[in-house]
Formats: C-alpha cells, structure tokens, sequence
C-alpha cells in the first residue's frame, strides 16, 4: 500500500512539473532581450534616427491610452499587413515590447521582423508594465485625445507651446501652459493631484510637454501623460486646430526672417548673422546649423544681457515653437535688441547638414 501511495506521490510530482514546463514553454522567446536602462537610451524624444520602437499590443484597449512616448503602434495580429510602417533600412535598430513578461506579442513580432531581414532586433520584455513602474513617462494616441474631445472626462489637456503659437491653433479645449513660464503659471493646473493630466506641444521634434510632465509629476500630480504627436498630429488626423478664442493682445509681436533670405545669407555671408540655437544642449550636439551656437531657452534670461549688439541675432530650434519664445523673451528683456527668429521646420543631420520646410500657418 506504502508502494502505491508513493507511486502514485511520485506521478503527481511529474505532473506538476511537466505542467509547470508546458508553462514556461507557452511561447518562444526571443534571444536578444534588454533592460529598461537600454530603452531609455532608444525612445527619446526627438526620436532617434536610427531607431525605432514598436508596441506590439492592440491599438484601441492598450496602446492608445498608455505607450512608451515615441513608440508606433504594430500589433503582432495585423504585423503582416503592417511591414510598411517598419523602416526601409534594414539595419535600423527595431525594439518590440508588449505587455509584460507574460506577453508573448512582442516575442513573436521580433521573429517576424528578424524573418524580413532587419538585423538588429530586440526586445523589452519587461515591458509597459517595467517601464511604468520605473518612472518613464506614459503617452496616449491621437485617437485618444480625439476621444477626450468628443467626450470630455475631466481630463486637462495641457498645450506646452508658447501663447504665440497656441494663439494660431491647438486641440480643442486645451489649456495654454508654456514650459518655459511653468512655474510661474503652476496656479493654473487643478487643485486635486489626482486630476488626468496630459500635456502636448509641437510635435515628436518638440520636448517642451515632456519636460512641462515631469515638472507636473514633481509637484505632486499622479496622473499625468504627453501626447508627442501633439498639435501637427491633431491637424494631421482631424484638419486645422482650433484657434484660440479671444486671444488677449500679445506686449510684443513676432519678426520672422524670410527663410529663402536666410538660407542664402548662411551660405553667401554667415559672418553677418548671429544664429542661436535655443534648444537643449543634448538635441544640438546631434545636429545644428553650422554657424549656431547654443543657449538653451531655459538659460536665455539670464544671459541675455550678455548677447551681442553688433549684427543681427536670429533664433532657431526645430519647430519655431522655442525660438519664437526666445523672440518674445528677448525683446521683452532688451527691447533694442535686433533680434528675429525662424519659423520652419528644421531637421539637422549628425553631420551639421540641414533641411528646411516653411511652416504651414
């Protein structure tokens, strides 16, 4: 009887095990896996070129009210149909991640991605989950926010831009906020902490809503997201941003510099302009206007003093969203400063080459 009581002890033991190996065994997982240090060296905003991170999950129950920031969405059910949102560079690196260590979705769209000839990929198996509980900043859709507009929930949607250019246009019932007056404008976010907070600005180029985040998060607020597409990707999917209702009379008007006119001036006589660069130090290294140097916004009123009279002073950054701010701040500090700024859309190569696009008004 002893025998048969172990036998059958015995049985339920390979069992078990063999259960708890069929678990494990559930999906394949793929073989490069990195941690979340990794991640928050790939998806930056601006995002970086030679990367591209992927959420593998379903668009309208996951990706779309909470992803890493910079991330587009492929869910591996519809990747086949999805190829031509993967990059045509081969070598680009590819980061999948799903939700979690339980989540097979992104294992499976890194062998397919592998299987099409992309040669660097990996992925986040920790996931939105790690990424999350660790502190990084949590993005929404524009389908989400188009959500919220529609029907509103108490969310407060937050516009990091300058009032110039949030005058022109921007989503619907938004708020204006710019980043580089936060502080002194804290009394306009809600009293109650848990308030939904989700802050936007001039695109995936513009990093002024994800600092205008994480000084929210200081304060105390925990709820709090950014929506990187921002204004370009509202008007994109839905036409022309609301413009702002009444807006108050501006103490000092903007002064654009033609951009044909100053193209051909960096080219022809680049010693005749001062161009200033007013972008973070990290997004100037990247790429920048050969003649630039740099004063990030942030430190612009306490060196404007500083500044040289001699020739003109011209602001740039990507979007003409920061460097029409410096406009404002500098003429409000020195109001016979010659200074301009350029509104376009500037994209800058590792190599200090530029392209140039006219902003559309």
């Amino acid at each position: 009887m002893k025998s048969l009581v172990g036998l059958s002890l015995a049985a339920a033991l390979v069992a078990l095990g063999a259960c708890a190996g069929a678990d494990e065994a559930a999906f394949e997982k793929y073989p490069d896996i990195v941690d979340n240090a990794f991640v928050r060296e790939v998806a930056l905003i601006p995002p970086r070129a030679d990367a591209k991170v992927i959420d593998s999950r379903p668009a309208r129950a996951r990706y779309d009210p909470g992803h890493i920031p910079g991330a587009i969405n492929i869910s591996d059910t519809v990747f086949d149909k999805s190829v031509s949102l993967l990059p045509a560079n081969k070598t680009t690196l590819l980061l999948f991640y799903c939700g979690g260590l339980e989540c097979p979705l992104s294992h499976k769209s890194a062998f397919k991605a592998r299987e099409l000839g992309y040669t660097n990929v990996k992925v986040y198996a920790d996931g939105m989950p790690d990424w999350e509980a660790k502190g990084g900043l949590v993005a929404v859709s524009t389908a989400y926010v188009k959500g919220l507009v529609d029907k509103p929930d108490g969310t407060v949607l937050i516009d990091s831009r300058p009032k110039k250019r949030f005058d022109e246009g921007s989503v619907p019932g938004a708020i204006n906020i710019p980043d580089t007056f936060f502080d002194k404008s804290a009394n306009l976010l809600p009293a109650d902490r848990k308030t939904p907070l989700i802050f936007f600005c001039g695109g995936l180029q513009c990093d002024l809503s994800s600092k205008s985040a994480v000084k929210a998060k200081a304060l105390g607020y925990t709820n709090v997201r950014v929506y990187p597409e921002g204004e370009p990707g509202w008007t994109a999917a839905y036409g022309s941003a609301a413009k702002a209702a009444a807006p108050a009379p501006m103490a000092v008007t903007g002064d654009t510099v033609d951009v044909d006119s100053f193209l051909a001036t960096l080219k022809s006589n680049p010693g005749s302009l001062t161009v200033i660069d007013v972008r973070d130090a990290k997004d100037y290294q990247r790429g920048h206007f050969p003649t630039a140097s740099n004063l990030p916004i942030g430190k612009l009123e306490a060196e404007v003093d500083k500044l040289a009279a001699d020739k003109p002073i011209v602001f740039v950054c990507a979007t003409g969203a920061r460097s029409s701010e410096a406009f404002d701040m500098a003429k409000l500090l020195r109001p016979t400063l010659k200074v301009h700024y350029l509104d376009a859309e500037v994209s800058y190569g590792t190599d200090n080459s530029y392209t140039v696009k006219s902003r559309k008004k």
